[in-house]
């Protein structure tokens, strides 16, 4: 599986099931999201990027050279800060500017 939903954190918006390409993730009883078929996700990450309360984290696993960091964004107007915590608890962020991202 390439990607984690924390319920906890879930608000139940359903900015994940909308964008899912897949028809992967729905919402429970309880209104919060759940991937059905964990094994049929793509890994697109729209989910990861859709997701205003950072719930959905993608797993970036060896083949991602990630070995087992995971990987949320968060949104605020043209920024988007992708944040990567490492199986170590270091977190490392980056942050992307999208109105300046075609200025080459």
């Amino acid at each position: 599986m390439s990607i984690k939903i924390n319920r906890n954190k879930c608000k139940g918006c359903t900015a994940c099931v909308e964008v899912c390409p897949g028809n992967l993730i729905k919402l429970n009883d309880e209104k919060k999201a759940v991937i059905i078929h964990e094994k049929d996700c793509w890994g697109c990450t729209g989910c990861v990027k859709a997701c205003p309360a950072e719930a959905i984290s993608f797993y970036l696993g060896a083949d991602l050279g990630g070995r087992g960091a995971f990987m949320t964004v968060k949104k605020q107007g043209s920024l988007s800060t992708w944040k990567i915590t490492l199986p170590s608890g270091t977190v490392k962020e980056i942050t992307v500017d999208s109105s300046s991202a075609n200025k080459y």
